[in-house]
């Protein structure tokens, strides 16, 4: 898919030396960008969560319980 960006002068010509020295086109390092991006805030997304329960060892069965009664 195709897609159109403005950039500000300066990343345009950091990027143009970045695809030179790369090798690569305008469009594959955005596509590049665009994928480490992604990936990353869905690592971030899932450290985030770990460790979310920890120190509530004692209460987690009746949480858990309590929790799933909200839906019946």
């Amino acid at each position: 898919m195709r897609t159109i960006i403005e950039l500000p002068q300066e990343q345009l010509g950091d990027l143009d030396v970045l695809c030179r020295r790369e090798g690569i086109s305008r469009a594959e390092a955005i596509r590049r960008a665009v994928a480490a991006m992604l990936t990353e805030r869905s690592k971030g997304e899932a450290a985030g969560a770990f460790g979310l329960w920890r120190g509530r060892a004692d209460e987690a069965l009746a949480d858990q319980e309590r929790l799933r009664n909200e839906w019946r």
